[in-house]
Formats: structure tokens, C-alpha cells, sequence
């Protein structure tokens, strides 16, 4: 298994990369296709600046949406959210307390990869809504696929069957990187290579090889199964699905 040792400063360069595209995106889409998303994406980034910097871990209160405004005014709302967002993950020191939904350390590092990776996957959304969309840049994807395995999978937030036994092996040419992970019904487990080869597990098994854009966009329900190369039981990798 192959890890991406990704850093504040290389989320905060990937979100100034998206965001711009973002706003073109949703800007051509229009409002029937793009409000929804823009409202949900703008939506994040308030409660991403707003909670993260206070320092506490504490799961906050979920508050309803506001009134959708008018096209130009949520246009304009999306950018600002994207302005205060970067400038307030960049103030903060990685290791500052902060609540996520995630087992994992509660701390500001966790929203500023989850930021990252939600506003890529949101531009590669208003993309396809406005006819147009482009890969998720490949190292970035990479990281993405790590954080469906590490983060998302082990919260409980998986959408595809649970019931399913047997090891699957991603692998994603393009970023030199591949990853073992064991689902044993509810439990998931990400697994380095030299412990995948026991003897005792006689249980299916599958592969799926593509570029990482297309292994993270099928984990995250955006693109089908056959975009990729699949062996074995197609049944394993939908159960990876997180999105």
C-alpha cells in the first residue's frame, strides 16, 4: 500500500486551484442546473470557517439553510465563502483542536484535506453540469482515494452493500499507487501489502485499475464501475462505494 504524505500547504494549493474553476463552472451551468449545489457548497464552507477556528471539539449544532437567494447573490456568496474559507484553513495550525464526524484525531488537519476534496469533487460536479468536466488533478485524487479508505469507510459512510466478504486491490497507474483493503462485512480494513497474502482467507477477491480521477470518482458515486479495468467480483469494489 502506497501512502500520500499530503500537507496543509498542498490541500490549500489544490483548494486555490478549484475554487476559481468552481465558480466558472457554476457561473455557465446556470441556476436550474447549479443552485442546489451552489447553496450546498456554500453552505459547507460557512460552517467550515465558522467552527474550525474556535478551538474545540465538541460536535456542533446543525443549523437549517437560509433562504435561497437570488442567481447573482448566491454567485457572489459561493466566492466570498471561498475567499474566507482558504484564508481562514491557512491561519490555522494543523494540530488545532477541532470536532470532525471522523475516528480519527480531532483536529483542524481533517478540514483542511476534507475542504480540499469537497470543493474538487463539487467543481468536477458543476463541470459535468455545464457539459465540461475535467479530471481531479492526479496526485490530489490519490490522496482522495486514501481519505474514502481511511476516513470515510471507517466512519460508517458507506453507500454500496455491507454484507460482502473478500479483499480488494486499487490500483491507479497514473499516481503509481495501489491499495489492499479487507471488507468483512460491516468492518473494513485498510491493509499494507505484506499482510494481505495469509493463508487463511480463501474469501473472493477483485481489482479495479484506472487513473486515480476515475478510481475516486467511482468511490464517491460520481462515475460508473466500467470506467474502469475490474477482475474478479464487481460486487467488491461497489462496496467500497462512499458517495
Amino acid at each position: 500500500m502506497n501512502r500520500l504524505h499530503a500537507t496543509k500547504d498542498f490541500w490549500l494549493a489544490a483548494l486555490r486551484a478549484d475554487s476559481p474553476a468552481l465558480q466558472d463552472a457554476v457561473a455557465q451551468a446556470g441556476p436550474e442546473a447549479a443552485a442546489p449545489l451552489v447553496e450546498q457548497v456554500t453552505s459547507f464552507l460557512r460552517f467550515v470557517r465558522d467552527y474550525t477556528p474556535r478551538g474545540v471539539t465538541t460536535r456542533p449544532e446543525e443549523l437549517p439553510l437560509p433562504p435561497r437567494p437570488d442567481w447573482e447573490t448566491q454567485l457572489d456568496g459561493l466566492r466570498r465563502e471561498l475567499t474566507g474559507t482558504i484564508e481562514t484553513l491557512d491561519a490555522l495550525e494543523a494540530d488545532l483542536p477541532a470536532w470532525n464526524w471522523a475516528p480519527q484525531a480531532k483536529t483542524a488537519g481533517f478540514w483542511h484535506r476534507r475542504t480540499a476534496h469537497e470543493i474538487s469533487l463539487r467543481r468536477w460536479d458543476a463541470e459535468t453540469a455545464a457539459g465540461r468536466p475535467t479530471p481531479i488533478e492526479t496526485k490530489l485524487a490519490a490522496d482522495g482515494i486514501g481519505e474514502v479508505l481511511d476516513t470515510w469507510l471507517p466512519a460508517g459512510r458507506r453507500q454500496g452493500p455491507t454484507d460482502l466478504h473478500g479483499v480488494v486491490h486499487l490500483v491507479a497507474g497514473d499516481a503509481g499507487h495501489e491499495w489492499f483493503v479487507r471488507l468483512r462485512g460491516m468492518g473494513v480494513a485498510l491493509l499494507d501489502t505484506s499482510t494481505i497474502l495469509d493463508d487463511d482467507d480463501h474469501h473472493a477477491r477483485a481489482q479495479a485499475t484506472g487513473t486515480a480521477s476515475d478510481l475516486l470518482l467511482v468511490l464517491m458515486g460520481r462515475q460508473r464501475t466500467d470506467r474502469l479495468v475490474v477482475t474478479g467480483d464487481p460486487r467488491l469494489i461497489s462496496a467500497l462505494q462512499a458517495g
